[in-house]
Formats: C-alpha cells, sequence, structure tokens
C-alpha cells in the first residue's frame, strides 16, 4: 500500500506497527541503552520535526550521521553552533559562495536555517555508534527510508531531490513523481569534490530558478544573517 500520509505524524502512525518499525525501535532501544550512539536519541528524527512534510520543497540525503562527540543533530551535513564545521559541509559552503557570490559563515555548521525554508534533510540511517561509521546501516532502515520516499513520492507538488554521491544517487529508482526535479552529482567530500564533478554542479541556484518557475519562495541559501 502506498504511502498517502499528508503529515510526518501521520506517516509515523502509520508504519508504527509495521515490523520493520517494532524491530528498528527495539534494536534502538538496546544500542542507545548500552552505548553510546549519535545523534542524541531525541534528536533522532529532528529533520522530520523541523520541516513539516507539508512544507518540504527540497530533500537532501545524505548517509549516516556523525560518528563523533557531539557532531550530530538529525540533519544530513549539519553540525551544532560551536562544533567545528566538517569538510563535507565546506565544501557546500564554497559552492554557495561561488554561485551567489555572497561570504558564508564558515565558523557554524548549523543548518537549522535551511531546515526552516523547507529544506528536509536527511540521512539514509538515522543514527550510528560512537566512533563506528555505517555501525548502525541495517535492514530496518532501508525499509523506513523506502516508506519516506513513497510518502515524499506521494505529495504531487513541486519539490526537488539533492542527490549527492553515489548512496543518495543509487535511490533514484525510488523517485518516479514527474512534478519532482532531481539533480545528482558527485559528493561534496574532498576525496570525491577534489576529483571534479561538486565544484560547478550550479545546483542551487537550478534549485531556485525551478522554485521560481512553479511560483514557490526560493531558498536563501546563505547563512549569514
Amino acid at each position: 500500500m502506498k504511502n498517502s500520509a499528508k503529515t510526518w505524524n501521520a506517516f509515523f502512525k502509520e508504519i508504527q506497527n509495521k515490523d520493520y518499525a517494532v524491530s528498528l525501535h527495539k534494536f534502538l532501544d538496546e544500542e542507545y541503552r548500552n552505548g553510546v550512539c549519535y545523534p542524541p536519541r531525541d534528536l533522532l528524527f529532528n529533520a522530520f520535526r523541523l520541516t513539516p512534510l507539508e512544507e518540504v520543497k527540497v530533500v537532501i540525503i545524505g548517509q549516516d550521521p556523525y560518528h563523533e562527540p557531539g557532531q550530530a543533530m538529525g540533519l544530513s551535513f549539519s553540525v551544532p553552533k560551536g562544533i567545528k564545521v566538517p569538510p563535507s559541509l565546506i565544501n557546500i559552503y564554497k559552492e554557495i559562495s561561488d554561485e551567489y557570490k555572497v561570504d558564508m559563515d564558515c565558523s557554524s555548521g548549523d543548518l537549522t536555517y535551511l531546515s526552516k525554508q523547507g529544506v528536509l534533510m536527511l540521512n539514509s540511517v538515522l543514527s550510528v555508534r560512537a566512533h563506528y561509521p555505517l555501525s548502525h546501516n541495517i535492514k530496518e532502515y532501508k525499509l523506513f527510508f523506502q516508506d519516506v520516499l513513497d510518502t515524499l513520492e506521494n505529495q504531487f507538488r513541486p519539490m526537488v531531490y539533492l542527490l549527492w554521491g553515489g548512496p543518495a544517487r543509487s535511490l533514484k529508482r525510488y523517485l518516479h513523481n514527474p512534478s519532482h526535479l532531481i539533480l545528482e552529482c558527485n559528493h561534496p567530500s574532498p576525496l570525491s569534490a577534489n576529483r571534479g564533478g561538486w565544484f560547478g554542479n550550479n545546483h542551487f541556484k537550478l534549485v531556485n530558478e525551478y522554485l521560481k518557475k512553479n511560483g514557490l519562495t526560493e531558498i536563501n541559501w546563505c547563512n549569514k544573517r
């Protein structure tokens, strides 16, 4: 059955009794109880809390959360204020700066300002064990994420997906809504970006051109206020 939810609350009610959801809940209870995991449990669904389903205009898909202390905050690529800005996010800032000829505040990696404009910043895996990347890369998260994408695909209004890097681009097979735009390129991490395929992608301007064309408010990508 297709996920027809119109709000994230309705979505979570629809899936709460599915086998994978019950199994995932038990797994997370055990992991958080027996060790250190990120993000903090109360921020696990931060992306859904900050960007209501009916307000989603742009979807940015990361892989799994940062796995060192203080970094993960439930938004892909984002870190709390006061935490050193990761290299991938520095490259995102550089691309925004190049496209819009603006100065970015590279001392702050908090992307909440984008969440509040309708940019849903998801990781395909929402949690991680401290110091062990991809340690929570389990089938239950894959099923959960497919349901998330299914719900987004059933929103028949303008929406843009930004698929950066191989794992995100592999999700394209789940995206079939003709009213949605898909932009894809290399990952912004230094290892990938420095080989080409990230800088000059013009994604941030292309997003805004699409939103403007469809009568929607453009995203203010600049983080200087």
